[in-house]
């Protein structure tokens, strides 16, 4: 296969491949992209001379062996899979510098400053962006490539002293099961970092609580001329149970710390209504009290309506901070990596989660470091491509840290 002749070719590659899961399938991995994808990594993972794993469930396992023994063993992770929101397969993506102004993905779609100001500070960058029809692939693409930059140089530059470097690629994390099947035993690290994370200087030990909620109501349809008194319409029902929720706490209004009530779904007919939540909180006892007021609300609804609703929920994944704090030197070895390349650690809440806050409670303290990308899960994603090779930089850093 030979080298790609830059990040930004690689990065290409593998934004080809349409990866998005697909929370409606009961495979593992959830989609046959995922499986292309790994498949393509091992290879150039093998290529490389790196002894690498494509496990049967879309699992990828590698290991740089260490050239310095008796140093802790750094984990590196990224996610395979897209954000099911959009077509995953990302063919036309466009490389430029930015010199300001509105960026115009196609005749629809333009990326204004207006609507994302974070354009304001990248004039004079090399940018990737869509052609508007598809999501870029950035989350977690980009971490993909910047692992596989890594793997690359120390292979390439034999006299860099490291500890033992182990790599995972993970199905399914855009679903909340990026770590259904992840062992942690076998991956075999002290720690690991999740390559995963937003904007440049992004470093993220703390995330969202999170859970799914899934409603079905039944409603009774018959002829709207005879319906007085009769029927139930499961769609008028469904807008009613969302009204019983607070305005406030939803998504467009919250920032920071404060949770959410998200309705990402609403399907049906007036026989049959499905409505499908995410709740997240960074607080525990908050978030509690949230998949409490939802449970409330279907009460409410079926002594209004007569045991129309019925309400799933499933908890998806916990703030890893409880975890992270009792190692909270490798917080402090990724700050210092930060500020010897130049870069001004963001330490802040993660307004979502990561393999690594699930991975946390299974033993492996693992939290998460940024891409540089932004938009995510959307035709309005973007890359700096300085960004990525900053993080590049940064990895390096916490390695040749690691090796004194």
């Amino acid at each position: 296969m030979g080298r790609y002749v830059s990040f930004v070719d690689r990065f290409k590659k593998y934004i080809s491949i349409d990866t998005k899961s697909d929370d409606a399938s009961t495979a593992v991995p959830s989609t046959k992209g995922q499986l292309e994808l790994g498949a393509l990594l091992v290879q150039e993972l093998t290529e490389l001379g790196i002894s690498a794993v494509h496990e049967p469930n879309g699992y990828v396992y590698a290991e740089i062996p260490a050239t310095v023994q008796g140093k802790k063993t750094l984990g590196l992770i990224a996610h395979l899979d897209t954000a099911p929101d959009l077509d995953g397969k990302c063919c036309n993506p466009r490389v430029f510098t930015y010199t300001g102004g509105d960026i115009v993905l196609n005749e629809k779609y333009t990326m204004s400053v207006k609507d994302f100001p974070i354009l304001n500070t990248l004039v004079g960058e090399e940018l990737i962006v869509t052609d508007g029809n598809t999501l870029l692939g950035s989350d977690d693409k980009a971490g993909i490539t910047i692992i596989m930059e890594v793997a690359q140089y120390l292979v390439e530059h034999p006299e860099v002293p490291h500890g033992a470097i182990k790599i995972a690629f993970t199905p399914d994390e855009e679903i909340g099961r990026g770590a259904d099947h992840f062992d942690v035993k076998r991956f075999g690290a002290d720690f690991a970092y999740t390559i995963d994370g937003s904007c440049i200087g992004e470093l993220e030990y703390e995330n969202f609580n999170a859970a799914t909620a899934k409603v079905t109501i039944t409603g009774r349809n018959v002829h709207p001329g005879a319906a007085k008194n009769i029927m139930k319409n499961a769609l008028e029902i469904a807008f009613d149970l969302h009204s019983c929720l607070p305005v406030a706490e939803r998504p467009e209004y919250t920032d920071g710390y404060e949770g959410f009530f998200l309705l990402n779904e609403l399907s049906g007919t007036v026989d049959t209504a499905h409505l499908n939540y995410i709740i997240r909180d960074h607080s525990k006892e908050k978030f509690e009290q949230k998949k409490s007021l939802l449970k409330s609300a279907i009460d409410f609804i079926n002594i209004k309506y007569g045991s129309v609703a019925e309400l799933t929920v499933k908890d998806t994944y916990y703030n890893m901070r409880e975890k992270i704090e009792a190692h909270l030197e490798i917080i402090d070895l990724a700050k210092t990596a930060f500020e010897a390349c130049g870069i001004e650690p963001i330490i802040q809440p993660i307004r979502g989660g990561t393999d690594g806050a699930r991975l946390s409670y299974m033993g492996l303290p693992c939290p998460n470091i940024f891409t540089g990308g932004f938009n995510f899960h959307g035709r309005y994603e973007c890359i700096p491509t300085s960004s990525m090779q900053k993080c590049i930089k940064v990895i390096l850093h916490i390695i040749q840290q690691l090796s004194h």
